[in-house]
């Protein structure tokens, strides 16, 4: 049996066993995920929504339309700061819609979902879609597995106890307390996928439309800024970036989080099939048609992940075939309300958190109490 070792509060996966020579009584799940795909396909839940995606287009642009309204008849007052926390939220759901274009769900044409998710990203939100594209890929390929998905790569935040026991002694203090921190740093994320995507364009290797999207985005961050600083006083200026940008990092981080954190971590030589794979490592959350709204399909996690090309407005329908099919071939099918699922997210990065080194541990006294 391949290595599988859980970090999730939602108890043991001993009873998977993964599709091998090695395991003959192992249900075939490699046929049972075309069967699904079938049962997928017959519903007609892979059939593009381009009605629906129009309408979501319309809808955003009326958003930013009443935004750019609103501060101009704001003008010069601290009311201001609502707009930057509109235009947060709006920015958010456009990188949604550049999400849903990265994994062709919006139009037949992979061309057309690569060039309408690479002027959103750059031009509108203003990060690189090769580095998303990039990144993304890799996590759909591996998700929550060791040396292969970059979503658990140290950062900031340590998602793996092995790399919070590597911690510094600046971080440490940090990741021993990263679960309650959480949320606070995500203010921060903006920022940092800002920063992160830029550098990645400078990067030696080959790089799609690198002058492209730099260009775009120098135009977009530079324009933003030039009118943000021409309209507003000083002081106003910097508040309403600083609130535009926090609520973007705090509402991507919010919506991403809760899809993989806390949810079962597999090593690096791990030999589960792509309907196991998939199914374990992600975790759906309740809510409806509302929280398929808020998060940008993204709820849906499970389905997404097994039907990554599936339109938003399907996921639902899919949900219920999915779930059915996990329980008759006894792979857990995780599915959990929004607040709880902050809550695992948060004992999970504390739990973590406590592999670092204490800052205040002095060497001589721990030499001491090893000898004692």
């Amino acid at each position: 049996m391949s290595s599988l070792s859980s970090v999730s509060p939602s108890g043991s996966l001993g009873a998977l066993r993964p599709t091998t020579p090695r395991n003959p009584g192992a249900p075939q799940l490699t046929a049972s995920y075309g069967a699904l795909m079938r049962t997928v396909r017959d519903a007609g839940l892979l059939r593009r929504r381009e009605g629906f995606y129009y309408a979501v287009f319309g809808a955003l642009a009326l958003a930013l339309g009443g935004i750019i309204t609103g501060m101009v008849l704001l003008g010069d007052s601290w009311f201001q700061l609502l707009m930057a926390g509109a235009l947060g939220i709006v920015l958010t759901q456009i990188a949604f819609v550049t999400h849903e274009a990265s994994h062709r769900q919006i139009f037949a044409s992979g061309r057309v979902n690569d060039w309408v998710g690479r002027i959103l990203a750059t031009a509108v939100v203003g990060i690189s879609y090769h580095w998303w594209m990039h990144k993304h890929t890799r996590h759909h390929a591996k998700p929550n597995q060791k040396g292969a998905d970059p979503d658990i790569e140290q950062d900031t935040i340590a998602f793996l106890p092995e790399d919070a026991a590597k911690s510094g002694r600046v971080f440490a203090l940090i990741t021993r307390n990263q679960g309650w921190l959480f949320f606070p740093l995500l203010t921060l994320e903006g920022i940092n996928l800002h920063a992160r995507s830029i550098a990645s364009l400078f990067e030696r290797g080959r790089v799609e439309h690198r002058m492209l999207e730099l260009g775009l985005i120098a135009l977009r961050l530079g324009l933003y800024v030039a009118v943000l600083f021409w309209f507003l006083p000083l002081g106003m200026a910097f508040a309403f970036l600083g609130v535009q940008l926090a609520v973007f990092g705090v509402y991507m981080g919010a919506s991403f989080a809760p899809n993989h954190k806390g949810m079962p971590i597999l090593e690096a030589d791990s030999r589960l099939d792509f309907l196991q794979r998939q199914i374990v490592t992600s975790r759906n959350l309740k809510g409806g048609w509302w929280a398929t709204v808020l998060f940008g399909g993204l709820n849906h996690q499970v389905e997404h992940h097994l039907f990554p090309n599936m339109p938003r407005p399907a996921l639902s329908r899919a949900r219920d075939i999915v779930r059915e099919y996990a329980q008759s071939t006894g792979i857990p099918y995780t599915e959990t309300g929004i607040l709880r699922s902050y809550g695992i997210v948060v004992q999970y990065l504390n739990r973590v958190g406590l592999s670092a080194r204490d800052p205040f541990d002095c060497p001589l006294v721990n030499q001491f109490r090893r000898s004692a």
